[in-house]
């Protein structure tokens, strides 16, 4: 019975260590030096190969972690 029990309790133990969410945080000052170069890059605004689409809003591509 202690056995059982022991090895219910590893099982579920080791379900939850798998089981936790990954979380990533970005750095701020990255974050934002990477914005504030994005934003100043005016060229990334429309593509020339496609003007009819809308380009990507600047400063996304610094969210990612």
């Amino acid at each position: 019975m202690r056995r059982s029990a022991a090895v219910i309790l590893g099982a579920v133990a080791l379900l939850g260590v798998m089981a936790v969410p990954a979380s990533a945080v970005p750095d701020p000052v990255a974050t934002v030096d990477c914005v504030a170069q994005a934003a100043g890059d005016v060229t990334s605004l429309v593509d020339p190969a496609s003007p009819g689409l809308p380009s990507e809003v600047p400063g996304a591509a610094c969210l990612a972690p």
